[in-house]
Formats: C-alpha cells, structure tokens, sequence
C-alpha cells in the first residue's frame, strides 16, 4: 500500500462521515424533531423505551448522538434514570441500520436487478435529485429531503473509495500477518474498542471494517471481536457528555458503558467458551460487507435480549459507582448536549422560555396584588422571582445564541427569533414588577390613602394591565396570532386610561383633594402600568412579524394605525366600553 493508496483511504473515510452527518442532519431535520420529543414523553414501560431508541437511532443514523441526548434528557430533569435506559439499549439495535445500509457496496450480479442495486449505479441518481432540490427546493422538507440523497450518496462513494484503496492489500503479506492478530479476541475486541474511541463512531468504524472485508483478508475470527470491541468504544462519546452533569445524568452515560462491556463479557464467554467444545468452523471463512451487517445486528440484538430484562440492576450499579453522597452542582436550565440537535434544542428553550414567560406574569400579577394589601412574604417572594427570571434571560440569551449558529431549520429559526426578541421583554416586565412592588411598599408604609376616585381608576387600569398581559404571554407560549391581534387595540385603551388618570389627579391636585407625596406614588404606579403595556404590545408584535416572516414593529404600528382595519376598530372599540373609567374619575370627556 503506497502512500496514495493511503491518500485515497483518508479522503475516502473523509467523504464517509461526512456524508453519514450530512444525511443525518437531513433526517434529523426532515422529521422535525418528532421522534426526539417523543423521547421526552415516555412512561415507565422499558419496552416502549427501548422501541423509541431503535427508532430514534434509526432516522438520526447515530447511536452516539442518541445516547448524548438521553444524557441530557436525564441532566435536565425531564426524563428518569430508569427511561434513559430501555432508550440506551434501543439506540444499541438502531445503530445496526447503518451497516445494512453500508453493506449495499458489497451486491454482485451480472443480472440488470442486480446492477440496479448496487450503490454505483443509483447514487449517481441520488446526487442529482438531491442537488436540484438542495438549490431549487423553496421548502424545508424538499431541502431536507435533497441533504439525504446527497449525503447518502457522499457516503457510499467515500465507502467505495475506502474500498478501492484497500483493495491491493489483499495480496500483502504484512497486512495478513497484522490481520492474524486480530483472531486473538482480546486484541480483537481492543483495535475495535480505540478505533471507535477515536471516530466517536461505531458507524464509522464498522464502515471501515466492512471496507477492509472487501480486500478478502477478514475472516469470522477477526470480525467478531473487533464489533464487540466497537460497542465499548462508543460508550465515550456519552462519557465525554456527562463531564459536569448531574448525578443521575452520570449514571446514564454509565449504564451505556456498562451495558456494552457487560454484554461483550458474557458473548465472549458464552460463544468461545462453546467453541472449545462445538468448535465453530465457520469462524475461518471470509466475510464480505452483508457478513459484516448480520454480525453487527446479531451481535447488539442478543446483548440487548441477555441484558434487558436487568435494567432494574444496570441501574443499581451505575447508582453504586456515582454515589448519592457525591457533591451534586446545578444543572443549567438548558443542556449544551442539545446542541447537537437544533430542533431539540429549540424545543427546550422554548420550554425555558416559557417557564420563564410564565414566571414573569405572575410576578407582575403579585406585585399588583401588594398594591392593595401588602405583604412582606409576597414581596420576598416577588423579588427572588425577578432574581431567576434575570438569571433565565442570560440563560437563555447565551443559548439562542449558540442555537443559531447550528444551522436550524426554517421553523425552528423563526422560534428562535421569537425568543430572542421577546425574552427581554419579559424581563423587563418583571424589572416593572419590583417597581410596582416598591410603589406598594411605601403606600404601606406611609400608610397612603388613594380617594374613591383615584382608586376606581387604578383597578379599571389595573384590570386591563392583566388582561393585555395574559393575551401576549399566550400569544407568545401558543403562537397565537388572534390573541396577539388583540393586544394592540388593548395597549392604546391603557394609554387612553393612563392621560384621563393623569388629568384626574391633576384635578385633584390643583383642588387639594390630593397631596403632592400621594401624586408622585400614583404617578409613579401609572408609569410602571404603561410601561408593562408597551412591553406586551412588543411581544406581540414579535409574534406577528416573525410568523410574516419580519420584524419592523414601526412599520407595523404605522400600517395598523393608519389603516381601517375593521377587528382592530371593533376590538378597540370593545375594550374602550369594557375598561371605561366611573364618571367621577373622568377630568375631561373626549
């Protein structure tokens, strides 16, 4: 083997991964995140588990990456040790799919069918059609679909490649000395073991192995350690995750280690022990690419049928090795494991963004609450509420960040955006809550007495403050456009209430039925109220452009207001009645 022969099989191992990760995004992509949210949504049936991991590694065509995200799963509290382990031994058998994929190179025939078959003649075809739709397709799922065939046929030209480049070795006699010692189960299970270590792949590495078979240098011997060893190596991706995780997330990549050298152990011993007396003759015969996939799924399918019926001990003895006693740091809101799967990782941060959506209203709702009796528990309360939704926006900000750099769909950029542009907005309405709590606080301890007038006024604009603040905060969590068109017309009925109580109070003020201390205190109140309401007027504006595929809230502002939409002049108009001040607190009639 000369050194372009090695030139070849380095760029032809290149074009391979990279083909297997262009097509795996594509899949990954194509179904939307679907099976991955299913991951989130299991019960205790370790059956169903391990079902929903053969079929989540089967579309993202990597066990690893499936491990990584149970690991993750599990860190951030959304799915149990004892879940994350039918799902470990699901993604073990889904895996296999690759090899019977790769093993399509090895089909031999003179026959047209057969010809037809064989990856040289219809991946040719796949690139074409997955390129026009790559540059031509206008939607995510003709694009999506486009990254598939490309990417499946990037990796069997790299796998023919590799072929071709090992192909002199089969007459060599250093190669066939090297190979021998890979009948030896321990190196065996070893060179397998590193290879994957190395690729993070045990796709990858089987595809080399069933390259190396095409040379016509590996027997039986040899193929069947170096696959168990692969099944060890790919426990590293997950062990790598789980560096500052929690405890039980740990424990995860840790029931994946072991399943794998547990299952290796007892193969070994079960097919070499019987082999001293049965005295497989097969193990000399050479294998070919098929051979390779059969040993592959045969293989995982019997550790998994040995091993799943002690899921419930898998877990003792990962618990056993991360002990409880074992200092335990916070697990971030969002797990950087997630990353890797942008529309996971877009799922989770809208559950982040969410939660912290909902927090943020009811902080507001308390802080209007005190206004009327106050309470030094709930103000405590309110405060270390506005500390954590402080602590989500960076959170969260940070991580939208990193998101949009992982190349997310069409559908998952337009959330994305959303959050960006409407996160600040809800935490600066909790920023307005502590102002309002400081408000409360000082009317309670001067002991402030508002008139009937200006206290009517203040619940009729309190009133509508809950409103508009519960219509954006739903239209944001449930993307809702009708909710989100009702917030405007809202925000201008609270401005209209905000003049009219301002024009009241100076009444008040210039009649001496009301202090100059008392008007700063109401001033201030009114304030805070019409800032809350420009904040939820943002966020529903958000919500808007974005699903218009923009953003320009002055633009919209300007073609809604100077346009006759006849819903936003009915709704106004309806909120105009609904949130009308008593008589006596108007200053002016207009």
């Amino acid at each position: 083997m000369d050194l372009f022969s090695i030139l070849r099989l380095i760029c032809g191992l290149a074009l391979f991964l990279y083909g297997m990760n262009t097509m795996g995004d594509g899949l990954e992509k194509l179904s939307g995140g679907k099976l991955e949210r299913m991951l989130e949504k299991l019960t205790n049936n370790t059956f169903k588990a391990f079902l929903l991991g053969v079929a989540v590694t089967a579309v993202i065509q990597s066990s690893s990456a499936t491990t990584v995200m149970v690991v993750g799963f599990v860190n951030s509290g959304i799915m149990k040790l004892r879940q994350a382990i039918g799902v470990i031994m699901g993604a073990n058998v889904g895996t296999t799919i690759t090899a019977w994929i790769l093993s399509l190179t090895g089909i031999e025939g003179d026959s047209v069918f057969m010809q037809l078959l064989q990856p040289s003649s219809f991946s040719a075809v796949f690139a074409f059609v997955g390129i026009i739709l790559l540059m031509a397709g206008r939607t995510d799922k003709k694009k999506n679909t486009g990254a598939i065939l490309v990417g499946f046929a990037i990796l069997m030209f790299g796998m023919e490649q590799m072929s071709d480049s090992v192909s002199g070795l089969a007459e060599n006699e250093t190669f066939t000395s090297i190979l021998t010692t890979f009948e030896n189960p321990v190196f065996g299970i070893l060179a397998g073991m590193v290879l994957t270590a190395i690729l993070q792949s045990s796709s990858a590495s089987v595809g080399i192995l069933q390259a190396l078979s095409s040379t016509g240098g590996i027997t039986y011997s040899m193929a069947i350690p170096i696959v168990m060893g692969q099944n060890i190596g790919t426990c590293v991706t997950a062990l790598i995750s789980c560096i500052g995780a929690k405890k039980n997330a740990k424990r995860a990549a840790f029931v994946h280690l072991y399943f794998n050298i547990i299952g290796t152990l007892v193969v070994c011993l079960l097919f070499y022990g019987s082999n001293l007396f049965i005295n497989y003759g097969f193990l000399d015969n050479v294998v070919n690419q098929a051979d390779i996939a059969i040993i592959h799924s045969i293989f995982n399918i019997a550790v998994t049928a040995l091993l799943l019926p002690f899921n419930r001990q898998l877990e003792r003895l990962a618990c056993f090795t991360i002990r409880d006693s074992e200092e335990d740091r916070d697990a971030p809101f969002l797990d950087e494991r997630f990353l890797g799967t942008p529309s996971v990782a877009t799922d989770r941060a809208m559950q982040v963004s969410t939660k912290m959506a909902r927090l943020s209203e009811g902080t507001l709702l308390g802080a209007l609450e005190l206004v009327e009796h106050y309470d030094e528990h709930a103000a405590r309360a309110i405060s270390e509420n506005e500390e954590q939704i402080d602590l989500y926006e960076d959170v969260i900000s940070t991580y939208l960040v990193k998101l949009s750099a992982k190349n997310p769909s069409d559908d998952d950029s337009k959330k994305i955006q959303l959050m960006l542009h409407t996160i600040g907005d809800f935490e600066r309405i909790s920023d307005h809550a502590i102002n309002i709590l400081n408000v409360a606080k000082e009317i309670d301890e001067k002991k402030i007495k508002f008139s009937d007038e200006a206290r009517s006024g203040i619940e009729v604009i309190m009133s509508a403050l809950r409103e508009i603040l519960n219509n954006a905060t739903l239209a944001f969590i449930n993307n809702d456009l009708k909710r989100a068109a009702k917030v405007e017309p809202l925000e201008q009925v609270i401005d209209r209430l905000r003049d009219k109580l301002k024009e009241a109070h100076v009444r008040r003020l210039t009649s001496g039925e009301c202090t100059i201390e008392m008007g700063f205190v109401f001033s201030d109140l009114l304030t805070d109220i019409e800032r809350v309401s420009d904040h939820c007027s943002n966020i529903a504006i958000g919500v808007i452009e974005i699903n218009r595929n923009g953003y320009d809230a002055h633009e919209y502002l300007h073609e809604l207001k100077n346009s006759d939409d006849i819903q936003y002049n009915a709704d106004y108009k309806e909120y105009k009645k609904k949130y009308a001040l008593p008589a006596s607190a108007k200053a002016t009639k207009k």
